[in-house]
Formats: C-alpha cells, sequence, structure tokens
C-alpha cells in the first residue's frame, strides 16, 4: 500500500472490517459515507454502522489499512502520513 493511497479521500470507497478489537464488528462492509478523526461509518446492507479507527483493521478498496494509521481528520491525513 502507498502513502499515496492513505493520504486520498476515502468517502464512496468500498470498505470492510478484516480485524478488530470487538469481535461483533469484524466482518462488517459496505462503503464507506463519512469520515471523522476518530470513526469511519459504512453503509452497510443492514443501515449505517460507525466504526472506531483505533481498534480496527481495514481493507479499503484492497488496501490493508491499520486504523491507527489513518486517525486523523481526513484534511489533516495529507500532511501528517510520511
Amino acid at each position: 500500500m502507498s502513502k499515496n493511497f492513505l493520504r486520498q479521500e476515502f468517502i464512496g470507497l468500498k470498505a470492510k472490517v478484516i480485524a478488530s478489537n470487538d469481535p461483533s464488528l469484524k466482518g462488517i462492509e459496505g462503503v464507506i459515507i463519512d469520515e471523522t478523526k476518530n470513526m469511519l461509518i459504512i453503509e452497510t446492507a443492514k443501515g449505517i454502522k460507525k466504526i472506531a479507527k483505533d481498534i480496527a483493521t481495514f481493507e479499503i478498496a484492497g488496501n490493508i489499512v491499520e486504523g491507527k494509521k489513518i486517525k486523523y481528520r481526513p484534511e489533516e491525513r495529507i500532511g501528517k502520513i510520511k
């Protein structure tokens, strides 16, 4: 995964929770409809789910992303990820 991928906008991309400290979150998948500093908001077939970034590992558009590495506001992520 390139650093350029981590700097891009995630809203509209497909995402899946592949690991989490909370076992009930594992396997949730859908489209990212919003992002905050601490959460990804994903629209799934069963409704909207809010998932904390720091407790999960995501597959976003085919890339594995540790939530802790993207725990910034979307507009801050561009400058902070090096």
